[in-house]
């Protein structure tokens, strides 16, 4: 392993996640370099546990959505562990899918058919959350080696403190969006009726309580017919 050429990769990265503009954008770059940079990696993917829900994001192969679907149909395997903080672990790595593992005897063999040879799981964490795992496959039995965990749990901690950043600006985002269309259909609603402020505001609460809809939804919908939603 070229540690001094893999740190400048990293140094580049790190630098290429901070100009991404979007959260996708960034979890592309982060899944997309795993594969780049980490040795043996043929196919990357972040998942997300929602509940009892997967969610897999910028998955950069089939397989790997594939494998997360299965995992969450079977409540079993290293990246639904690993994306599990309770379990208290924070890499997992499956060195062969062809000689089987006790800790996931249903998984492995089911992985091992949609292509799986090896794969590694690595928890994205920063002091404050808790955000999945970034997963790495091969689809070749024994390739990840003890360099490529180190490589990945390195990329890892970057890949975290990228993702918990571009989640926080997307997030911000929504709520300046989500105030000013509020704020939108509220001017609608009081030039139209004549009311105040604070009346227009209880319609547009009253009527996301009544038909469960969002609040923001409600006001969109003032925004494009001039009325909320009967």
């Amino acid at each position: 392993m070229d540690w001094r050429g893999f740190a400048q990769q990293m140094a580049s990265l790190a630098r290429d996640l901070l100009a991404e503009h979007t959260l996708d954008d960034t979890l592309k770059q982060i899944t997309g370099s795993a594969v780049d940079l980490v040795d043996g990696c043929d196919a990357a993917g972040i998942l997300v546990l929602q509940g009892r829900r997967v969610r897999s994001l910028a998955p950069t192969d089939e397989m790997v959505a594939e494998s997360d679907r299965l995992q969450e149909r079977l409540r079993e395997g290293p990246c639904f562990d690993v994306a599990r903080p309770e379990i208290g672990e924070q890499v997992f790595r499956i060195v062969d899918f062809t000689t089987g593992d006790d800790r996931w005897p249903v998984f492995v063999p089911q992985g091992r058919e949609l292509g799986v040879g090896s794969m590694m799981g690595f928890l994205l964490y920063t002091r404050e959350e808790e955000l999945g795992a970034l997963n790495m496959y091969s689809r070749k039995p024994g390739m990840f080696t003890g360099d490529s965990e180190t490589a990945g749990w390195l990329l890892a901690s970057h890949a975290a403190v990228a993702f918990a950043t571009a989640r926080s600006d997307a997030q911000l985002q929504e709520a300046i969006a989500t105030r000013h269309l509020i704020g939108e259909a509220m001017g609608i609603l009081m030039g139209r009726h004549h009311i105040s402020e604070d009346r227009a505001f209880e319609i547009l609460r009253v009527h996301s309580q009544r038909t469960n809809t969002k609040l923001r939804e409600v006001a969109r919908q003032i925004c494009e017919t001039g009325a909320p939603p009967g």
